[in-house]
């Protein structure tokens, strides 16, 4: 599953709207395995290690890892104020326990080395997300556990039903991209998107990047 280019009208941010509902960069502000649909949408869905179309959702798409995977659904989730449920469903990615990973952030937060508390996957630590975006996650979804639902009508139905409820979260769309400077580095990995000249994005942690031997940027 690939993202869709698409145009992302605002139409709940206009003149009068009480507060901004996205990201104002662009939302969502990261990339990843997922689809967009209706941003406006109160329902996103996380489809853990399945692969399912979900028509009507603001954004769905795969979850596979505890750590920076479950981080980069909050960051997109708290970016978009209009999101106010949250569908986890899909099967779990063994191991990993992405789903049983942010049911625990959700409930239990994280403690003080950034540990999701009470999860069960292998490496369940928040790294790149503050405090305050957790708790920003915890207050703004209701989240609705269907871990091993697979079956498309099913989850439709789902999405159906919650997809007009509820009012948009009232509180702008938060923003949590570390805006840090460029440090140097040996050079990009797979999972890395080059921009030329010697800088990339080092996806391990959002941050861009230069290679060591690159030119020198101006």
């Amino acid at each position: 599953m690939t993202r869709e280019d698409s145009a992302i009208s605002d139409d709940g941010a206009g003149e009068g709207a009480p507060v901004p509902r996205r990201y104002p960069g662009g939302w969502p502000p990261l990339r990843g395995d997922y689809c967009l649909g209706n941003p406006g949408a109160r329902i996103a869905v996380v489809t853990l290690a399945s692969h399912i179309a979900v028509e009507g959702s603001a954004i769905w798409g795969p979850c596979k890892t505890e750590n920076l995977g479950v981080e980069k659904v909050v960051a997109n989730i708290i970016s978009n104020s209009d999101i106010r449920f949250l569908l986890i469903c899909g099967d779990e990615s063994k191991g990993h326990l992405p789903g049983d990973s942010i049911i625990a952030l959700h409930k239990n937060g994280i403690d003080a080395d950034g540990r999701i508390i009470g999860s069960r996957g292998a490496i369940p630590f928040i790294e790149n997300l503050p405090k305050e975006a957790i708790e920003r996650f915890q207050r703004q979804v209701t989240l609705i556990d269907r871990i091993g639902l697979v079956d498309e009508g099913e989850i439709q139905e789902v999405v159906g039903k919650y997809r007009h409820l509820s009012e948009p979260f009232p509180e702008p769309p938060m923003e949590v991209i570390k805006k840090r400077g460029m440090r140097p580095r040996e050079g990009a990995s797979s999972g890395d998107a080059s921009f030329g000249g010697g800088v990339f994005l080092d996806a391990s942690c959002w941050l861009v990047a230069e290679a060591i031997d690159g030119p020198a940027l101006p």
